[in-house]
């Protein structure tokens, strides 16, 4: 009779640590049927993304604020990052992505300077205000070779 005490005490033990570690897993990993989601994607859309990988940290003065969720080229030959950004951050429409360097050839990332508008990015707008990645390799090339006017 003792054992079987025991036995059910363990059994109710495994079963709350199963179902808290089931609750963590998916609050951590933003499942949205569990309620509204922390985050909003903005898809900004850029000339060159070279050396931004998925991934990479989303950052406004120098905080991260988000990471690239997903990067693609459309029809049009548009290089398009999805940005995956804390609600608790408001992203006007007449906001600026950059795509900057950590040091000279350190880990590419998205730099957002926010604008002043009162109209936010909803969940899925798209940001064409952006400026593309500086290729140094290319820069080098033309004034070692002469290209620079």
């Amino acid at each position: 009779m003792k054992n079987n005490g025991l036995e059910f005490l363990v059994g109710l033990f495994l079963i709350v640590g199963f179902a808290a570690f089931g609750y963590l897993a998916l609050q951590l990993g933003e499942v949205s049927f569990l309620g509204s989601s922390k985050n909003y994607t903005i898809t900004a859309q850029f000339d060159n993304v070279s050396g931004v990988k998925k991934g990479a940290s989303v950052q406004v003065a120098g905080v991260v604020v988000g990471q690239v969720s997903k990067i693609w080229l459309d029809d049009a030959g548009v290089a398009n990052v999805d940005l995956f950004i804390g609600k608790s951050l408001q992203v006007s429409v007449d906001s600026m992505a950059s795509v900057k360097s950590q040091g000279l050839i350190g880990d590419k990332y998205i730099q957002l300077t926010l604008g002043g508008d009162d109209e936010n990015f909803a969940d899925g707008g798209v940001l064409t205000d952006t400026e593309s990645s500086l290729d140094i390799e290319s820069l080098i090339s033309k004034f070692a070779f002469g290209g620079v006017e």
